[in-house]
């Protein structure tokens, strides 16, 4: 069994050739919408489990590297007037580059006989158009699945056992099924891949880390699942 380890929001960075198309805006690149709080942060904690890990830092809101190419946010209301050379080249970029790598690493342990478990790490904002979110940690997979869906339910049981008051719940509060890499990659490899999505609520973030406890919860809840 081989854990690959990724963080699609990692941050918000955009280059010097982009930062005229957020002049007017430049506080949205502070908020969620921009990157997942605190999710480099735990991905950083959870890198010394994994076999491969691989982060991006390039902020969301110029290129979605958790979005399919024909998903229509895969360029925001900020970059989604750029010329389709400009366009292109963000793929090229940016886009295919980190999803590529993520994919031939789980293509060659998977043609070496292994069972890959893909974490990919993420955050959410506590309130949604004025609607708080029920949910401290969220585990997103296919529910189709029931290797994915036992998986879940042990890294649950196990985050529970060392932390009885964190709510913990299954596709929340996103669907594991939505448009996003591991639905991609479940599709490339139907057979020895599980992609799991951990969400992490950012009321937990502080100056974008994420509370020692939260962290020492998660890490310690997936080495008992992956032992």
């Amino acid at each position: 069994m081989k854990l690959v380890l990724t963080c699609e929001h990692g941050g918000n960075v955009v280059p010097k050739e982009y930062v005229s198309l957020f002049k007017n805006n430049t506080a949205v690149l502070k908020t969620h919408r921009s990157f997942d709080l605190g999710a480099f942060d735990v991905f950083n904690e959870l890198k010394a489990l994994s076999n491969f890990s691989k982060s991006n830092t390039i902020s969301r809101l110029l290129i979605e590297l958790n979005r399919s190419l024909h998903h229509k946010h895969l360029f925001s209301e900020f970059s989604k007037n750029l010329s389709i050379t400009e366009k292109q080249y963000l793929i090229d970029q940016y886009y295919l580059p980190y999803r590529n790598d993520i994919e031939n690493i789980i293509k060659s342990y998977i043609e070496q006989g292994e069972t890959v478990i893909h974490l990919s790490v993420h955050s959410f904002t506590p309130i949604l158009n004025n609607v708080k979110r029920n949910c401290d940690i969220g585990l997103l997979y296919d529910s189709t699945n029931k290797i994915e869906k036992q998986f879940c339910k042990q890294l649950k049981n196990s985050i529970k056992k060392l932390n009885p008051d964190l709510n913990v719940r299954y596709n929340y509060p996103y669907l594991g099924k939505a448009d996003g890499f591991t639905t991609y990659l479940r599709k490339r490899f139907p057979e020895n891949y599980l992609g799991i999505e951990l969400e992490i609520n950012q009321k937990f973030s502080n100056n974008n880390k994420i509370d020692s406890s939260i962290k020492q919860t998660l890490f310690a809840a997936l080495s008992q699942v992956i032992d």
